[in-house]
């Protein structure tokens, strides 16, 4: 059953409330840490798709999504704090009358700016790097923020539901699970249908779009065009975490829920 995995769910969202009360400043920085992990997976992944893409082979986009998965591993284990997640785990929270929803907001407005920090402090990292300066390294990378930037509005907002729900997924379902082996390859799995499917995630985005604006790209790839790609997906992420997986999996178990609080109470 979800019982465990929603237990964990709330227990983690608690725990990072915790932490916000804390220090506002040490919950940015595990925000920031979370975008540069995928910062670190967008890198990965690219670098890895423009070799087949180089070749014009069809393998580029499918070798990018299984390498990303390494960016949730990061995170997941390495203690990041990412807004994707966040709108689940809040809103579950709160359902459950365990968080206040003025909390919630504040919580996700936090962990979006400091993923946003997190993002441009990588982007000028791998700059001074200078590994991406070449056209033969980055034009895989380029072409794929190029196509992101002249999506329909629409396409892009029903894209980012479907990909933070399969997110949640792949940090919610391995939390039932038992041995890290197991939760690992779980979590890669679902990163890698999310990423092949084409979805959109916005802190995946905003790291990416960072990296390409850093590089000499072509006008094609603008600001214009980050702010026309990252409202309609944020929204969408925020859609697909918090009714999708914490609304649904909250009234689709009530019953048990409240069965298995009051067996929590008794031990």
């Amino acid at each position: 059953m979800e019982m465990q995995p929603l237990h964990e769910a709330e227990k983690l969202a608690l725990k990072k409330m915790r932490i916000f009360r804390q220090s506002i400043l040490r919950y940015l920085l595990r925000a920031m840490l979370a975008s540069m992990f995928i910062g670190f997976g967008v890198i990965v992944a690219f670098k890895t798709g423009n070799f087949f893409y180089l070749k014009d082979s069809p393998f580029a986009y499918p070798m990018a999504a299984l390498t990303f998965g390494a960016a949730i591993i990061l995170i997941a284990y390495g203690g990041g704090d990412l807004f994707t997640g966040n709108t689940f785990y809040y809103t579950y929270a709160a359902i459950r009358k365990k968080m206040a929803w003025v909390d919630v907001i504040k919580l996700w407005i936090c962990s979006y700016i400091g993923n946003i920090l997190g993002a441009v402090v990588f982007a000028f990292i791998i700059f001074t790097t200078g590994l991406y300066s070449e056209s033969s390294v980055n034009g895989f990378l380029l072409h794929v923020v190029e196509v992101k930037m002249q999506v329909p509005t629409t396409q892009l907002f029903f894209r980012a539901i479907l990909c933070n729900w399969l997110v949640c997924m792949a940090f919610f379902l391995p939390m039932g699970l038992k041995g890290d082996g197991p939760k690992m390859f779980a979590m890669m799995l679902f990163v890698f249908c999310f990423f092949i499917s084409g979805y959109e995630h916005s802190i995946a985005n905003m790291c990416t779009f960072a990296i390409a604006l850093v590089l000499n790209h072509p006008g094609t790839i603008s600001w214009a065009g980050v702010v026309h790609n990252l409202v309609p997906v944020t929204i969408g992420n925020l859609i697909g975490g918090a009714v999708f997986m914490a609304m649904m999996y909250y009234y689709a178990n009530k019953p048990f829920l409240d069965e298995y609080d009051k067996e929590q109470e008794k031990h």
